[in-house]
């Protein structure tokens, strides 16, 4: 204990003489060896604490911590720079206790719960340690340590203590460039629930994570809120949902935001431009494209502009228009780069002009446009298809010269093409060495390999594709088995599919929903329903669920198919392989993957908080519609959400003409979102209008692909009950 008390006191002792000399600015004094000796990290972290202690000024004290660094040998610990950056931002130096931050993130790992909570503990201080943990996470996001930039954002609410509003929108940016969406809203939630009031910065990542997930429903309520918070988007904000509707194919929602914006008198830019032109040759309606394309004020067409216009026109093979506009763009001193060149270069190949595909890679060397991976498999593609693989296989030689790596799509192409020309061999040595450079192969890869073997009758050979991965080095998993099963029940070779099944189980590899849904669909098309129900049997058994993916890919292929499907999926649900969720999401889809285009009419009403029902007129009028074009079946099926009133067989997406509907004021016609402005009872009006011509909906020169969603804003929150058929005077 004595010992203890003389260690204590002299350590008292070498601090206070060391601030001593500091006080009287003889700090070279302190490079003595005698002295020197004594100024380990601790002495110097203890030195620190004891000049604050005794009030002196920050800046005096950071320029001794500055010179503390030049002692040879000598390294500040963790806790000696935490407590100058703490001194620093207490009196709100910030640059100066960031710069000093920023070098101590580089060499310490801040990230650590531990670390943190061990530094958050040392200066009780919530104010400022909010400051420097919302700094460590901006440095974190900016240094694209995204993960570490959320685990000091996740401490921080641990430890009670409130983020800054500029830390929450850099990590939100963060995670958008990694494309972790739905980071993005859980941020979000703990912010608002931090009490960080959210800004037009962090609405517009909002939106931008909408527009990345496709989400158009959720971007629309997101706008509602900035709306309700007096949050006024700017042009970045109606840009991306301009880019997001034009993404969906909803030009009339896109235009509208560009009407919007002018009665805002907010200039269109470059961006907005670019994106709804894309929007409509995305589509293929490059007249409406031109219009836009002539309509550019105030902006500048750049390469974006020109090279979206070239691939529309390739895509709706008008290439000479196309090769014009390249005239064009080289006219206003805009030369194509490898993203014009490889649109071009695409319409060749698929035309089969590979000669003109080659001077036009020739032509590319000339003014020295480098190639990318794109230009190469594309011309590897196209080799592939005419069956030159030899061509195909120089290309991948050229490929690798150039410093550019086979992908995917180099393997997947080639694969392919080895598979037409029925040289397996070889393209399972393509198969192997797509494994090797870290690629897995879809289902397609596959089953093109499985087709080949079978039309060969050679169904030995794809049961020995698994022991032929093992040669090779390679571990089995489920995936193989999955595809090959899928694959060899898709084409009724369910004997082959269930040794395979068999071959599984033996290697200790348990089937998953997909192995034992494929075999006992295969078993019931196949008329022997026994061994479908033992396969169902066996999946209950196992507790395995039929999901809504699952669904859609067992969802029949044809008209004579959709009885023997449904019976089907009756019996799946009679057992409970598939939840409550999953058939509420079934029953809501709006169309079911088949050979015919069915197109669904679904209406929801209310106007002022009073629901409306379907009248008796606006059911005659679809079913109007529906035996002009001879293809009905009405169905009074309905729910707590959706009435389901017509249901359109056969009718090919080109000829769903009811395009002007749009143009007329308050109305709008929509497709995969609910829209917020939609006026319910004037559409309504007009449908009624014409109950007696309902060919007038199908006469509009403008097409309209998909199916229609005729959608009013539903604020009631009442139930729908069922609907009997009956007119209803409020309409």
């Amino acid at each position: 204990m004595k010992s203890m008390l003389m260690i204590e006191t002299s350590n008292k002792h070498l601090i206070e003489s060391v601030c001593a000399i500091i006080v009287k600015g003889d700090w070279n004094n302190l490079l003595k060896p005698k002295t020197a000796s004594t100024l380990t990290s601790t002495t110097i972290h203890q030195v620190i604490l004891h000049l604050k202690q005794h009030r002196y000024e920050p800046f005096f004290i950071f320029h001794f911590f500055k010179w503390a660094q030049s002692i040879p040998h000598y390294t500040h610990s963790l806790h000696s720079s935490w407590s100058m950056i703490h001194m620093l931002t207490k009196h709100r130096h910030f640059k100066t206790a960031q710069q000093v931050l920023d070098k101590m993130a580089q060499r310490e790992i801040l990230s650590s719960p531990s670390v943190l909570t061990s530094l958050v503990r040392i200066h009780d201080d919530p104010e400022v340690n909010s400051h420097v943990l919302s700094w460590i996470v901006i440095h974190y996001a900016k240094s694209k340590m995204t993960h570490d930039a959320v685990q000091v954002f996740e401490q921080m609410s641990l430890c009670n203590l409130k983020p800054h509003l500029h830390a929450c929108t850099v990590l939100m940016n963060s995670l958008l460039k990694d494309g972790i969406t739905s980071m993005v809203w859980k941020v979000y939630k703990r912010m608002v629930q931090d009490g960080v009031v959210p800004n037009i910065y962090v609405y517009n990542c909002l939106i931008h994570a909408c527009s990345k997930s496709r989400d158009v429903e959720r971007a629309e309520f997101i706008l509602n809120e900035m709306e309700v918070k007096g949050v006024v988007p700017d042009i970045f904000t109606y840009n991306t949902l301009i880019a997001l509707y034009c993404k969906k194919g909803l030009h009339y929602e896109a235009l509208s935001v560009q009407d919007k914006m002018e009665r805002e008198g907010i200039n269109l830019d470059i961006v907005s431009y670019n994106s709804l032109i894309y929007g409509f040759c995305k589509e293929g309606k490059m007249r409406e494209a031109m219009r836009m394309f002539g309509e550019i004020k105030d902006a500048i067409p750049n390469h974006v502009t020109y090279t979206t216009l070239i691939d529309g026109y390739c895509k709706a093979n008008e290439f000479e228009e196309a090769l014009r506009l390249r005239e064009m763009m080289v006219a206003k001193g805009l030369y194509p780069g490898v993203v014009t060149y490889n649109s071009i270069l695409r319409k060749l190949c698929s035309d089969g002009r590979i000669r003109d595909a080659n001077k036009l890679l020739h032509e590319m060397s000339e003014r020295k446009v480098q190639a990318d991976s794109v230009t190469c498999n594309t011309l590897i593609n196209a080799y592939c298809k005419i069956g030159d693989l030899n061509s195909a296989l120089k290309f991948k030689t050229k490929m690798l010269e150039a410093g550019l790596t086979p992908n995917s799509f180099t393997y997947k192409a080639l694969i392919h093409g080895f598979c037409k020309t029925s040289e397996l061999e070889s393209a399972k040595e393509l198969l192997f060495g797509m494994l090797d450079a870290g690629f897995s192969p879809n289902y397609r890869t596959y089953s093109w390999i499985v087709d080949s073997y079978c039309k060969k009758d050679n169904t030995d050979a794809v049961l020995a594709l698994p022991d032929e991965f093992l040669s090779k080095g390679f571990c089995l998993n489920i995936s193989l088995y999955r595809a090959l099963i899928r694959r060899l029940c898709k084409i009724e070779r369910i004997e082959c599919a269930e040794k395979l099944l068999y071959h599984m189980e033996g290697k200790g590899i348990s089937g998953d929903s997909v192995i034992y849904t494929s075999l006992a669909f295969s078993y019931w098309k196949s008329g022997n329903t026994n061994a479908a129900s033992d396969m169902l049997e066996e999946m209950a058994r196992r507790r395995l669920m039929i999901t809504v993916k699952i669904y859609r890919c067992f969802s029949a292929l044809d008209a004579s198919q959709n009885k023997v499907s449904q019976m089907f999926w009756d019996h799946v649900v009679e057992r409970g392989l598939m939840s409550r969720n999953t058939m509420y999401k079934i029953q809501q889809m709006p169309f079911i993957s088949s050979g015919y285009q069915r197109v669904f009419l679904h209406v929801f009403t209310c106007h002022a908080g009073t629901l409306y029902k379907p009248c008796l007129k606006l059911f005659n009028l679809i079913s109007n519609a529906c035996d002009h074009e001879n293809q009905v079946e009405i169905s009074n099926a309905c729910d707590e959400n959706v009435w389901c009133l017509a249901r359109l067989y056969g009718i090919p997406s080109v000829e769903v003409n009811i395009n002007q509907l749009c143009a007329i004021p308050m109305i709008q016609v929509e497709f995969f979102s609910v829209s917020s402005k939609l006026r319910w009872s004037t559409y309504l009006s007009l449908l009624i209008a014409y109950s007696d011509q309902p060919h007038r909906l199908f006469e509009y020169p403008c097409e309209i692909s998909g199916f229609i969603v005729i959608r009013g804003h539903y604020q009631g929150g009442g139930k729908i009950d069922r609907w009997d058929g009956s007119d209803i005077t409020q309409l």
